[in-house]
C-alpha cells in the first residue's frame, strides 16, 4: 500500500504504521553476521561499544556456528534480527515521507516462537491491538489481506485486528473503515476491488524505492512463496497490470493502480 500511503502523507493525514510482528524469522543468518561485523568494526575504529561488542559478537557467532536446521535462535540472535527488520521498516516509511515516530512496533506475542509455526492469536495479542486503536482512534485501518502468505502470519494478524476491533466497538469506539490490501503474494482482481487507486510513474518509483529499504527481504527472500520474483517486481507487474486491465475495459488510462477491498 505504498502508493496510497504516500498520498495520505502528501495530504497531511495523521498516520500510524503499526508493525504487528517482529519479522525476525524472515532474516537470514548471514545478514546478522554482516551487522555484527559492522558493530565490531565500529567498536574497533571509533571505540563505540568497545566494552560490550566483542562478547556479544562471540556469542552470536558461536550460536550461528552451532546452529542446525530447525534450531530456534538464541535471544541475542532473535533480537538482532528483530532490530534489522525495525531499521528497515523505518527507512521504508521515511522514503514515503513519514517521520520515524510514525512507526509502532507491536511485537505481538503469538509470533515469538522462534519457529515458522506460530501460536494461535491470544488475549494478549488482541489487547495490544485494542490499546493502539483506543490510543489513535483511527478513521481508516489498512490491513494486509495477503492470505496466500506462505507461513500464515498475515492471516493471524488480520484475525488479531478483527477481534480487537470488535472489542474496541463494544467499548464505545467508532468502528473505522477497514481496507484490505494485497501485493506480496497476490492481488485483488478488478472485479473484487472496492477501490482502485491510481499511481503515477513517479509514485510507483517511490513505492519501489521504499520496498528496496527492506534489504533483508531483497534478492532472495526467506519465504518467497510460489512466486520467485522479488517483491518489487511482483508489485510493479501487478500494479501496472491492474491499470492496463482497466484501460482494456475502456476506463481511464493510468500508469499503475493499487487495488483495495473494504471489509464488510
Amino acid at each position: 500500500m505504498g502508493g496510497i500511503l504516500h498520498k495520505l502523507v502528501e495530504n497531511e493525514n495523521e498516520i500510524t504504521v503499526a508493525y504487528m510482528t517482529s519479522g525476525n524469522i524472515a532474516v537470514f543468518d548471514h545478514d546478522v553476521r554482516r551487522y555484527v561485523d559492522f558493530l565490531e568494526r565500529l567498536a574497533r575504529e571509533r571505540g563505540i561499544g568497545a566494552g560490550e561488542v566483542p562478547a556479544f559478537a562471540r556469542t552470536v557467532y558461536d550460536s550461528l556456528e552451532r546452529k542446525r536446521p530447525g534450531d530456534v535462535d538464541i535471544p541475542e540472535v532473535q533480537d538482532a534480527k528483530r532490530l534489522i527488520r525495525e531499521s528497515e521498516a523505518v527507512a521504508g516509511i521515511r522514503t514515503l515521507g513519514l517521520e520515524d515516530q510514525a512507526a509502532r512496533f507491536l511485537d505481538l506475542p503469538f509470533y515469538q516462537t522462534g519457529k515458522v509455526k506460530k501460536d494461535p492469536i491470544g488475549p494478549e495479542d488482541i489487547a495490544i491491538v485494542q490499546n493502539l486503536l483506543e490510543e489513535t482512534r483511527p478513521e481508516l485501518v489498512f490491513v494486509a489481506g495477503d492470505l496466500s502468505d506462505p507461513h500464515g502470519t498475515h492471516r493471524l494478524c488480520k484475525e488479531a485486528v478483527e477481534r480487537a476491533l470488535e472489542l474496541y466497538v463494544q467499548a464505545g469506539g467508532q468502528r473505522p473503515e477497514v481496507w484490505l490490501y494485497r501485493g506480496a503474494w497476490q492481488e485483488w482482481s478488478v472485479t473484487e476491488a472496492t477501490w482502485l487507486v491510481p499511481l503515477s510513474q513517479e509514485e510507483l518509483r517511490l513505492k519501489i524505492q521504499a520496498i528496496f529499504k527492506h534489504q533483508s527481504q531483497k534478492d532472495t527472500a526467506p519465504f518467497p512463496g510460489p512466486d520467485e520474483r522479488e517483491f518489487w517486481q511482483r508489485v510493479e507487474a501487478r500494479n501496472k497490470n491492474t491499470a492496463a486491465e482497466l484501460d482494456r475495459l475502456g476506463l481511464a488510462e493510468y500508469f499503475a493502480m493499487e487495488a483495495y477491498v473494504v471489509a464488510p
